[in-house]
Parts: C-alpha cells; sequence; structure tokens
C-alpha cells in the first residue's frame, strides 16, 4: 500500500512492485488512513513524509499505536535530506530517500514484507 501525493511517484512505484508479483493499493491522502489499510491488509506500506491530510508523521504514528495495524512494516519515504530522524520520529521500520533508483524500491519492499512473514 502507497501513500503519496504525488501521481508520478504513484504510478512508478505500482508499476514496479506489480512487476515483483505484489498487489498494489495507491492513496494520494490519508483520509480515513486506518479504515483504508484494515480493509486492503497490506504486507508493508510506503509512507510520503509530505502526503495530506495529515502528513506522514502522523500517519505513521497513528499505524503503529493502533493494534491492528501496529505489525505492518512502514517504509517512510521523503526528499527530506533529514530522513533517517523523521523516520525515526515517524516510529517506522524503514526508509527511502528520493529520489530513489528501482533497485532500492524492490529491495526494500521485499526486505520488510519478509520481516514480517
Amino acid at each position: 500500500m502507497i501513500f503519496d501525493d504525488d501521481a508520478d511517484i504513484l504510478q512508478v512505484c505500482s508499476i514496479v512492485l506489480k512487476r515483483k508479483g505484489f498487489e498494489v493499493l495507491a492513496e494520494d491522502n490519508c483520509d480515513s488512513l486506518l479504515e483504508k489499510i484494515q480493509e486492503f491488509a497490506p504486507l508493508v506500506i510506503l509512507m510520503d513524509n509530505q502526503i495530506p491530510s495529515i502528513g506522514g508523521i502522523k500517519a505513521t504514528q497513528m499505524i503503529k499505536s493502533t493494534e491492528s495495524t501496529r505489525n505492518i512494516p512502514v517504509i517512510f519515504f521523503s526528499a527530506n535530506t533529514d530522513i533517517a530522524r523523521l523516520s525515526q520520529l515517524a516510529g517506522s521500520e524503514y526508509y527511502l530517500q528520493k529520489p530513489f533508483d528501482i533497485a532500492e524500491l524492490e529491495s526494500i519492499v521485499v526486505k520488510a514484507v519478509e520481516s514480517n512473514g
């Protein structure tokens, strides 16, 4: 499951991950965040830092503080140069610096899914 307000990022990530055999749900906002996650039941979540309406840090904190979603690995991704600190603040297990290459995206998603296996 991907949360990013950039249509190009959503499209690229969706194409790459579908080619790897993943089912992908792309969202351009965090409205009804927990309901969407509980309905789709993703193996991993990619969360943008600047996602409307509450932002990636608060969205990730909500995911991690909710019993039914807390064990889903979150990959925090952003173009912010302070992404390691932001990821830690959010409570995500992984982070991915934008711009990223396709191999990095594939690798971190597979790692996150396997860690949750």
